[in-house]
């Protein structure tokens, strides 16, 4: 049954949307029957009836399973049938897979206005969506074909068993945010988000069903799109931490809010709640009151809650669990009694040694005859070692050295040590926008701690979400250094340049063009040597490629820099 839930399409109008923007079309048949599998409140009964007409013949009332679309997509099973239109797992016997397939008549109503959107849908192309397939119009019949994910779970199955922790809701609102910031951008709105329309796979990434889809089938329209999937994903984040619906209404197998008491935080519905995860959703539902009394302004677009999400601190997951080793018990054995009780339990019988064995008259000359020859070899090797000596010292009396510094400095020249260059301030560096990188954590990337870290804000690809060339931290080492070599210990393989700026640089550069390339690598413990000399006072550590932060973000972070001459 769990795979049933997975597939069935949002396509019901709940009481539980009535706060928010859009109005759904109220058309839905009289007498139907309650079904709580389906991702609707009032669904028409199940089961199909009418004749076995040809492929693409039959009207949506009369498809049944085995009935084919296109001599391609095999009905399985029906999983809703709703005012007009009826949506099926099926197997694409192409490709030998299963999908799932929204039917309607032709000459329906919003015939046109689905097909649009299942095609605008599928060109966005983005992973953080359930795919649309295929768009077609055959035979009298619209029909739309879409991924299936049988191993993945509705956030309403998850919330059935309890509130999200809150390192898992932070990962569904964030890539949910992420993801919806990214479909309006390409105009393109959701308007039915609930707990039924974003699953989790079984990767731990979130995904949404029915972007525009949805909304068409139920011909639900919105004056405000982004401020109406604004306050969706808040409910949504509501419902994670309270295990309840926002509204007095009950919806999605979750209790309503007491009636007459408004929308309170969620920090006042259950204890435990996380305080920044509740202002945060409070923030989306758009409520004056409970916006006003925390002194945060409202985020009325996915991508105004995608930045008040950058601006929280990280919600880490939280420790695993650790179980104890059972305590080591020391095992005496026996000599005598291996793999058999002694004779008296309880009663450890002393161990006997063996004597050594007895060595022979010839055993004794040999090991004399070989000290004797070593103490004759030492004794000469010394001596012919101290008369080496006696002569070097000679000739280092008359003769001049050869060796000289860097600037004709007569002396032995001093060879490249390593010796660590202390770093005497760092800021981060972003000169492609107008934007901050975490500043108050930059003093972690000099610690002397790779526990701790600095991190830039989260990117929706590894190279900055195609906004800029990458971000870095400027380092001051106090004075003009000569630099041998900086090392660089990330967390995640990181791609990183070395960027320094001249030796006469008399203040820190602000400009990016000030900075010199002089080395690159990627790893995850990057050494970066310069090849050739190099002096100068700021060293800027740019990073060009980002890592995954395992949220369906890329994030660089870094956790230790050491500078060496």
């Amino acid at each position: 049954m769990a795979e049933r839930s997975t597939a069935a399409v949002d396509v019901a109008d709940n009481s539980g949307d009535e706060p928010l923007t859009a109005k759904a079309d109220q058309s839905t048949a009289d007498g139907v029957a309650q079904n709580p599998e389906l991702d609707t409140d009032s669904n028409e009964a199940q089961g199909s009836g009418g004749t076995d007409g040809g492929p693409g013949k039959a009207a949506p009332s009369e498809l049944h399973s085995g009935h084919k679309l296109a001599r391609r997509y095999r009905l399985e099973e029906c999983v809703t049938r709703l005012d007009g239109f009826s949506s099926w797992r099926a197997v694409d016997e192409k490709l030998r897979r299963a999908v799932g397939v929204h039917i309607l008549p032709a000459d329906h109503a919003r015939a046109r206005s689905v097909l649009a959107a299942a095609r605008s849908a599928a060109l966005l192309g983005d992973p953080r969506f359930v795919q649309v397939l295929d768009a077609v119009e055959e035979n009298d019949l619209v029909y739309v074909v879409h991924e299936w994910l049988p191993d993945a779970t509705e956030l309403g199955t998850l919330l059935s068993a309890g509130p999200l922790e809150p390192h898992d809701a932070y990962q569904m609102v964030s890539q949910v945010s992420s993801a919806m910031a990214a479909a309006h951008r390409e105009g393109l709105a959701h308007l039915r988000l609930n707990p039924n329309a974003v699953l989790r796979a079984s990767t731990g990434q979130w995904r949404i069903r029915g972007l525009a889809v949805n909304a068409a089938l139920r011909g639900i329209s919105s004056d405000t799109p982004q401020r109406t999937d604004t306050e969706s994903i808040g409910a949504l984040l509501y419902a994670a931490l309270t295990q309840r619906w926002p509204y007095e209404n009950d919806a999605y197998g979750l209790s309503g809010l007491p009636k007459d008491i408004g929308l309170i935080a969620p920090d006042q519905v259950r204890a435990g709640v996380h305080r920044g995860l509740s202002e945060l959703s409070m923030r989306a539902l758009v409520n004056d009151g409970a916006t006003a009394s925390r002194h945060e302004s409202a985020c009325t677009t996915p991508e105004e809650l995608v930045k008040a999400i950058g601006e929280m601190p990280r919600i880490r997951p939280p420790e695993p669990a650790f179980t104890a080793p059972p305590e080591y018990q020391r095992t005496t054995y026996q000599q005598g009694t291996y793999g058999r009780p002694a004779a008296h339990p309880g009663v450890t019988q002393p161990l006997t040694t063996p004597p050594p064995p007895l060595q022979s008259r010839t055993g004794k000359a040999l090991k004399w005859a070989v000290s004797a020859l070593l103490i004759a070899a030492l004794g000469l090797g010394s001596w012919q070692l101290a008369d080496a000596l006696m002569d070097q010292s000679g000739k280092s009396e008359d003769t001049p050295s050869s060796q000289s510094t860097d600037d004709g400095d007569k002396g032995p020249k001093k060879p490249t040590s390593g010796t660590p260059i202390p770093i005497k301030g760092a800021r981060d560096f972003d000169p492609f926008s107008d934007q901050t990188e975490k500043p108050a954590d930059i003093g972690k990337v000099y610690d002397s701690s790779t526990t701790s870290y600095w991190q830039t804000d989260f990117y929706l690809s590894p190279k900055f979400g195609n906004l800029k060339p990458g971000v870095g931290v400027i380092l001051d080492l106090g004075k003009v250094q000569q630099v041998g070599k900086v090392t660089v210990t990330f967390v995640g393989q990181t791609s990183v340049e070395l960027r320094a700026a001249g030796a006469d640089a008399g203040s820190e550069p602000t400009s990016f063009d000030a900075y010199t390339k002089t080395a690159d690598g990627s790893g995850t413990t990057v050494v970066l040597q310069p090849g050739k000399s190099l002096k100068t006072r700021y060293l800027l550590v740019w990073l060009t490629k980002l890592p995954a932060d395992n949220e369906g973000h890329w994030r660089g972070r870094v956790a230790d820099i050491k500078v060496t001459s």
